[in-house]
């Protein structure tokens, strides 16, 4: 059982920055790969980005990509998501879900393993 921990939502500008990070509690983490995903009031879950258990597996959203930038450091169990130039769109509840099996952009959401417990981000106009 894979136990992950999101942190570091809040309630920022538009245009501003947060940093959010995904915790898992067992040290097999790099076995998994790990997505993030936004879910807004009235609108389905959407991804956003992952990192796959290789490193050079980063993919993102286009309504993110060159905004928002995923890292992973297998050596403290972390996938981090760092969100730049935030607009009202982008708020919404942040989920990180990981998928011991092989993962990629469009693998549904129900094939993912485990899920934080989701962190709100609210970007003010």
């Amino acid at each position: 059982q894979l136990h992950l921990v999101e942190s570091g939502g809040g309630l920022v500008q538009a245009g501003g920055s947060l940093r959010l990070s995904c915790v898992a509690d067992e040290d097999h983490f790099s076995l998994y790969d790990v997505a993030w995903f936004r879910q807004t009031p009235g609108k389905e879950r959407e991804f956003v980005g992952m990192a796959g258990r290789k490193l050079s597996e980063i993919f993102y959203s286009d309504s993110v990509k060159d905004r928002f930038t995923i890292a992973r450091d297998n050596a403290k169990n972390t996938v981090t998501l760092q969100m730049n130039d935030l607009k009202p769109a982008d708020t919404g509840v942040y989920f990180c879900a990981a998928n011991l099996g092989r993962t990629w952009p469009g693998t549904p959401q129900d094939a993912y393993d485990f899920w934080g417990q989701g962190t709100q981000v609210t970007v003010s106009s």
